[in-house]
């Protein structure tokens, strides 16, 4: 069976030569006569990996000395809550800008830890922007500013870092992490989910600065305290260690690849390309405001929401899957995160356009 375009937003596509890689070495790791999933989490092997999917993501992000890397479970909403028990006491005030779905989430979350407050919202524009700066009311005494740098489900992206003067910027990166360069010192912690960019569903990543460990309130759970997780090399049980090992993976294709240079390149030309074609035709639009589009998620409908169901059938006809909006949203979504080629891109413009000629 030949492969699909697979444009879901998460789980996602990952690079073919990753799972190849994967496939081989499934039954026998190494010479070793076992699964990488057969490993014990303790053992030399693993470490191995373990160390060195941290130094290559170090590499990739150019991590200063300064922040740990770790490696947890329960995904980036688990963060939500994490978020304000390592960095702030219930009587404390966190700021959050709120741009979409996830981000409204994470303050809602936020609020019964803490008192989280919006500091800027777009909701009256139903979440199609970024608020201006000018507009954004942040308290100088926060504990931290969090924000959603890509909003997955509306298609909102900063491309800019926001300024939080001297307090800690928190990012929920899942959706845009490894997809260019950041500059890590920016941010006070880091965190993402691995299913869009890093690796298979069950892995988040937290790059946290040093001087935001051991702060936790007292009652914080201790698998969602950052410092013993950290001195625990995030081992404090066992971790997913597959996935783990798939993200290791993931890293050395894109050091192989050029690394974030390069695969941001590659990205603005995805997007360049599915957005022109958007633009360029009376039967799509894209209702996001031009410079808050995101390179990762791009939301379009079609001019008759009536040929949504035929297009979805057409489209899977021609290899081009998962393409259907998120159900709050509706209309299409294409995800075209970092293992997407530019020739799946091409291929659903092509089929765009044809589609537009037959039913336009």
């Amino acid at each position: 069976m030949a492969r699909v375009h697979n444009f879901s937003a998460g789980p996602a596509v990952l690079p073919l030569e990753v799972l190849e890689t994967a496939r081989d070495e499934l039954t026998d790791w190494n010479g070793c006569g076992m699964s990488v999933m057969e490993l014990s989490h303790r053992s030399k092997e693993f470490i191995g990996i373990a160390e060195r999917a941290e130094s290559a993501l170090r590499q990739l992000l150019e991590i200063p000395d300064n922040y740990r890397v770790l490696f947890l479970q329960g995904g980036a909403t688990t963060q939500f809550g994490a978020v304000p028990f390592n960095l702030c006491g219930p009587d404390d005030v966190a700021d959050y800008l709120v741009t979409g779905s996830w981000s409204k989430k994470a303050v809602a979350e936020a609020k019964r830890f803490c008192r989280a407050r919006v500091a800027a919202d777009s909701q009256e524009s139903n979440f199609t922007e970024v608020p201006d700066p000018s507009e954004w009311a942040l308290d100088p005494d926060a504990a931290y500013v969090h924000y959603t740098p890509n909003e997955t489900i509306g298609g909102v992206e900063y491309h800019s870092v926001p300024d939080a003067g001297s307090v800690p910027l928190v990012a929920d990166m899942s959706s845009t992490i490894l997809s260019r360069p950041i500059e890590v010192s920016r941010f006070g912690l880091i965190y993402a989910g691995a299913q869009k960019n890093i690796g298979p569903a069950g892995l988040t990543i937290v790059i946290v600065r040093d001087d935001l460990l051991g702060t936790a309130r007292d009652a914080t759970p201790r698998m969602m305290d950052y410092a013993p997780m950290a001195e625990a090399g995030s081992m404090l049980n066992t971790p997913p260690t597959f996935a783990w090992y798939m993200a290791g993976l993931v890293f050395d294709w894109l050091l192989d690849n050029g690394g974030l240079v390069a695969m941001g390149e590659t990205n603005l030309a995805k997007s360049q390309l599915l957005y022109g074609a958007i633009d360029g035709s009376d039967f799509y639009s894209n209702p996001v405001r031009p410079d808050c589009r995101s390179w990762m998620n791009v939301p379009f409908t079609l001019a008759d929401p009536e040929l949504d169901g035929i297009f979805l059938e057409q489209a899977a006809v021609e290899g081009l899957t998962n393409l259907k909006g998120h159900r709050s949203a509706g209309g299409m979504r294409a995800s075209i995160y970092n293992a997407m080629p530019i020739t799946g891109v091409q291929a659903l413009v092509d089929f765009m356009a044809d589609f537009e000629a037959r039913h336009g």
